[in-house]
């Protein structure tokens, strides 16, 4: 078991985490342990989890981003006072992005906060989102409008749950691995290009790395005052690309798909407007393009995409703010482009 350790939590990664996790909760005396599922987690994830777990109350809700929302939170936070949970009370985040978004803001904000642990069961989760304390929900179609930023006592990630997941949940994850080695490690990234097909297997060798780049990110700089902010490349793009898809779509993309066409676009900005090398910008693009589905921005105007990017939390004032790259494994931050600058990167990506 390899464990990395933050200021205030560790990550333990392995097979053998859930005996590490029952410890933990008999040594805080909690008074009562409350597991959120959704539907898919509850079915595929909650089993495994219970070989180790006895005496836990469950917490359900729906899955998907477009669920991540006040009502769902609502249901949580009536859950748990109709439960009676007290403040030696802990919520167990047993998802993906989410159950560990919602359900670590339910728990920090629930009588002014209790613990909660995440046990991440999807790559992007296991990889990303359930390390560094970000939560919230989207509010208006905004991506993570409302939320704070609050440790959970603990991650456990057991690759056991990655074959519980689909080819389509992977890639979703891989855009998140892709994006560390491009923001912060080169070697890394030298290592995900040799990637041929994504599968559990292939992937569980990378998923530390991936992990040590978040870690050594959030350790310094746990509020994302500056240097955190890498960990936002292709987010601006993908963000909104992300919220039109859920909008407009019968099937929405996923977080990862999204996140992927923000990269090839933001990569094509720092060519431009950066520095990154032309061969490094088709490298990044026919990498991606190898792995994810073309996504057809024809009929999408511009102007309403740049609205959702005029929304995002990383701004300042009227300005658009992105992560750029000046070359492959370093990443600069706060850096703006105009509407025909960011046009022209969606036209690059519509183009190839």
């Amino acid at each position: 078991m390899k464990e990395y350790s933050l200021k205030n939590y560790s990550i333990y990664l392995g097979n053998e985490v859930f005996d590490s996790l029952l410890e933990h909760l008999i040594e805080s005396s909690y008074t009562q342990v409350f597991v959120l599922v959704d539907e898919q987690t509850e079915k595929y994830c909650l089993p495994i989890l219970q070989k180790t777990l006895f005496d836990t109350k469950i917490i359900r809700i729906k899955s998907g981003e477009i669920n991540k929302s006040l009502e769902t939170l609502q249901t949580i936070w009536n859950e748990l006072f109709d439960n009676q949970a007290d403040k030696k009370s802990v919520v167990i985040n047993l998802g993906g992005g989410v159950i560990n978004d919602i359900g670590g803001f339910a728990a920090s904000t629930f009588k002014r906060g209790i613990d909660y642990v995440n046990i991440p069961t999807t790559l992007l989760a296991m990889v990303d989102s359930s390390i560094g304390g970000k939560l919230g929900i989207d509010y208006q179609n905004i991506k993570n409008a409302i939320g704070l930023i609050k440790d959970p006592v603990a991650v456990y990630i057991n690759p056991i749950f990655l074959d519980t997941l689909d080819a389509r949940e992977l890639r979703n994850g891989f855009a998140e691995m892709i994006k560390h080695g491009l923001i912060a490690d080169e070697e890394y990234w030298d290592k995900i290009l040799k990637i041929n097909a994504i599968d559990a297997s292939t992937l569980l060798p990378l998923i530390a790395g991936s992990i040590k780049v978040k870690v050594q990110v959030v350790k310094k700089d746990p509020h994302e005052e500056d240097l955190r902010k890498i960990l936002n490349f292709g987010h601006t793009i993908g963000h909104a690309i992300e919220a039109y898809s859920l909008i407009h779509d019968k099937k929405p993309l996923k977080h990862g798909e999204a996140i992927a066409i923000g990269m090839i676009c933001e990569s094509f900005l720092a060519k431009e407007y950066q520095g990154l090398g032309g061969k490094e910008l088709r490298i990044i693009s026919d990498f991606i393009l190898q792995h994810y589905p073309k996504y057809s921005l024809k009929n999408i105007l511009s102007p309403e995409l740049i609205k959702f990017m005029r929304q995002d939390k990383k701004n300042n004032s009227d300005q658009i703010n992105f992560v750029s790259l000046k070359r492959i494994g370093k990443a600069i931050t706060n850096r703006t482009f105009s509407d025909q600058q960011i046009s022209l990167a969606l036209n690059y990506y519509d183009a190839l």
